[in-house]
């Protein structure tokens, strides 16, 4: 028996044995050749089958885990039309007389190498997106280059790191658990594993990856981050006790539908849903949410190719007011920047775009862009019930600029005679330590407040939340991270003001009753973890 550990990305327990997923490289050659217009033709037919390939990966993504996350297959069909991206490819053949396949290579290498480099961590993930779209095209071209030997029984895949797309590609049917020796918390790959509630772990190492062998028994603890190689009974009946306790737990959590989030002593809290899109909304309806208490209104800017307009943002928010029936909907605008970059936003390239021009700093030095938003946001407004959250503030005048401009929005709807909410309620996100510092004098200026604890850890901590290397140093429960949070609560309590929080640690059941017994409103986790929180919450008695 062998144990290795590595970060659990999904909690879940899985046991089977393990099949490595073979990848096998392409075989390219360099070829000189002399018809140079027919391997641009034949660039041009395989890009053509790898773009319909995408588009069927992408319709299985969207089944299995929604619109929001299988956008990064939208993403690598528009890479695949990027015009510098085929000018590489064809000024290769072009100025050496060489084959598609080599040129296209080439160009992989080129381009990976470049993204590689760079500081930005987004821009660096970008490298791994080539590869994968570049991959592909070859094997189009003639030269298969992966496959995955599942066979008929369900079975644990172990990879050194697993593309999107190999990740979507895999039958799900067939998948027990994924394994990757590298990789990070916050791919694409692990955000599609938690989404296909399937046990995952990053990070095992290579030792891990070069000890194993296809057939091998294993234990995969998603909870723990641990994988158990050729379990001994004893450690065999351990976990297989503790695989079918969480699926007994999962089944008895399905009775808390329609029950309250009320705590023994009788406290209620609110616990709502964070999604990324209005495709989630039927998640939020059936984990019977509360309400939603983020949704990132960045995923409009994200998947258009030029800034929404202001119809298609009223179109959008109006769908999920009007979906939500009246229960509480908070909107955060545009929050674009550091991780998610745009293109025709245009914006400079940064040394540390984390702590750069990003979030409500864009809205502020580009008001345009913040009106339009807000004239959709209050228009949407009358039909339901909205909230509308600003992320990333660091000062009061801050606060005080973003209420003006609502104001000067609200007076052009009325000029315009155009019906929306007096009821909306304006809050604000705490992220940024000079937020939750000078809560006391934010809290009278906004009616609620959410505590992003992803950011907050990450500059409280300085640890750049992608960059796999510090995740062992990033200490989600760290006190001064949690003293931010008691504070912020019990400033915005003195000045009648709730808070809320939206973070990953909202839906860590370790922390619940340290939230609650700080003052904390509400709680706004994914929708898979509204009733688990439900069910911890219930189980706190606060008098005690």
């Amino acid at each position: 028996m062998i144990k290795y550990n590595g970060k659990g990305v999904y909690g879940a327990v899985a046991i089977g044995k393990i099949s490595i997923f073979k990848r096998q490289e392409a075989n390219v050659r360099r070829v000189h050749v002399e018809d140079i217009e027919a391997e641009k033709a034949r660039v041009e037919e395989a890009k053509a089958k790898a773009e319909s390939q995408l588009s069927e990966i992408y319709e299985k993504a969207v089944k299995e885990v929604g619109e929001t996350n299988a956008q990064i297959f939208e993403i690598h069909m528009m890479m695949i039309e990027d015009e510098d991206y085929n000018e590489s490819i064809n000024s290769i053949i072009e100025s050496q007389s060489v084959n598609a396949e080599y040129a296209v290579a080439l160009t992989a290498d080129n381009f990976s190498a470049m993204f590689a480099s760079m500081d930005d961590s987004y821009m660096r993930a970008r490298a791994a997106d080539v590869k994968d779209i570049s991959n592909r095209i070859i094997a189009c071209l003639g030269n298969d280059v992966s496959s995955a030997e599942i066979g008929g029984e369900k079975v644990i895949i172990c990879a050194d790191d697993l593309a999107p797309s190999e990740t979507v590609s895999l039958d799900k049917e067939k998948v027990l658990a994924f394994v990757t020796a590298f990789g990070s918390s916050n791919s694409h790959t692990a955000i599609l594993a938690r989404n296909m509630n399937i046990p995952a772990i990053i990070g095992a190492g290579e030792e891990f990856l070069n000890s194993i062998k296809d057939g091998d028994m294993a234990i995969v603890d998603g909870f723990t981050g641990e994988i158990i190689v050729d379990p001994d009974e004893e450690t065999l009946k351990v976990m297989e006790k503790k695989m079918s306790d969480d699926l007994e737990k999962k089944k008895l959590l399905q009775e808390l539908r329609g029950k309250g989030n009320i705590t023994k002593d009788g406290t209620k809290i609110n616990i709502f849903a964070n999604i990324g899109g209005i495709d989630n909304i039927g998640a939020v309806l059936a984990n019977d949410a509360g309400g939603i208490g983020l949704f990132r209104s960045e995923f409009l800017y994200l998947e258009n190719t030029d800034y929404p307009t202001e119809e298609q943002q009223f179109s959008a928010y109006k769908k999920v007011l009007e979906s939500m029936a009246g229960k509480k909907v908070i909107i955060r605008t545009l929050d674009i920047g550091a991780d998610k970059q745009v293109d025709y936003f245009n914006l400079k390239k940064e040394e540390n775009p984390a702590m750069g021009l990003r979030a409500i700093r864009i809205c502020l030095k580009r008001p345009d862009i913040f009106k339009t938003q807000l004239r959709a946001l209050y228009r949407a407004s009358a039909f339901g019930n909205l909230g509308i959250m600003f992320p990333m503030i660091t000062s009061v005048k801050e606060v005080d600029d973003i209420l003006e401009i609502c104001e000067q929005v609200k007076k052009e709807l009325d000029a315009d005679g155009i019906e929306y909410s007096k009821k909306v309620e304006m809050g604000i996100m705490i992220e940024t330590p000079a937020a939750a510092i000078i809560s006391d004098r934010l809290a009278p200026k906004v009616d609620f407040f959410s505590v992003g604890t992803n950011d907050l850890t990450q500059y409280t901590l300085a640890c750049d939340r992608q960059n796999s290397d510090v995740e062992s140093f990033c200490d989600t429960h760290h006190e001064a991270i949690l003293r931010l949070i008691e504070m912020s609560a019990k400033n915005a309590h003195a000045n009648g003001t709730w808070i809320g929080i939206c973070g990953e640690l909202a839906a860590d059941t370790s922390l619940t009753e340290e939230f609650l017994r700080m003052g904390i409103d509400e709680l706004s986790v994914s929708p898979s973890f509204v009733l688990k929180v439900r069910d911890k919450v219930r189980s706190i008695d606060l008098s005690k």
